[in-house]
């Protein structure tokens, strides 16, 4: 199944915060994509990338499990794989 939602807000290089709730929870992790810490220059760095590519954008995600409460997906913007 998958849903499209908008991107409220990129917590780290790997989680983002949506608008609105999938699967009870607005944290999505993105399946396959392993962020740096954020008190390192790289997680850092990954941050401000994933912020430029999906912040307040619509993302079309595929779930495919769950981690600390968030839903870990697959998640695609503009038809490509968000990495």
């Amino acid at each position: 199944m998958t849903t499209r939602r908008t991107v409220k807000r990129v917590l780290d290089g790997d989680t983002f915060q949506t608008y609105r709730k999938i699967q009870g929870t607005d944290r999505v992790r993105i399946a396959g994509v392993y962020g740096a810490e954020l008190n390192t220059a790289r997680g850092r760095l990954q941050r401000d990338q994933m912020k430029r590519q999906i912040q307040g954008k619509i993302v079309t995600l595929r779930p495919v499990g769950r981690s600390y409460d968030r839903v870990v997906a697959k998640v695609r913007h503009n038809r490509r794989l968000v990495r």
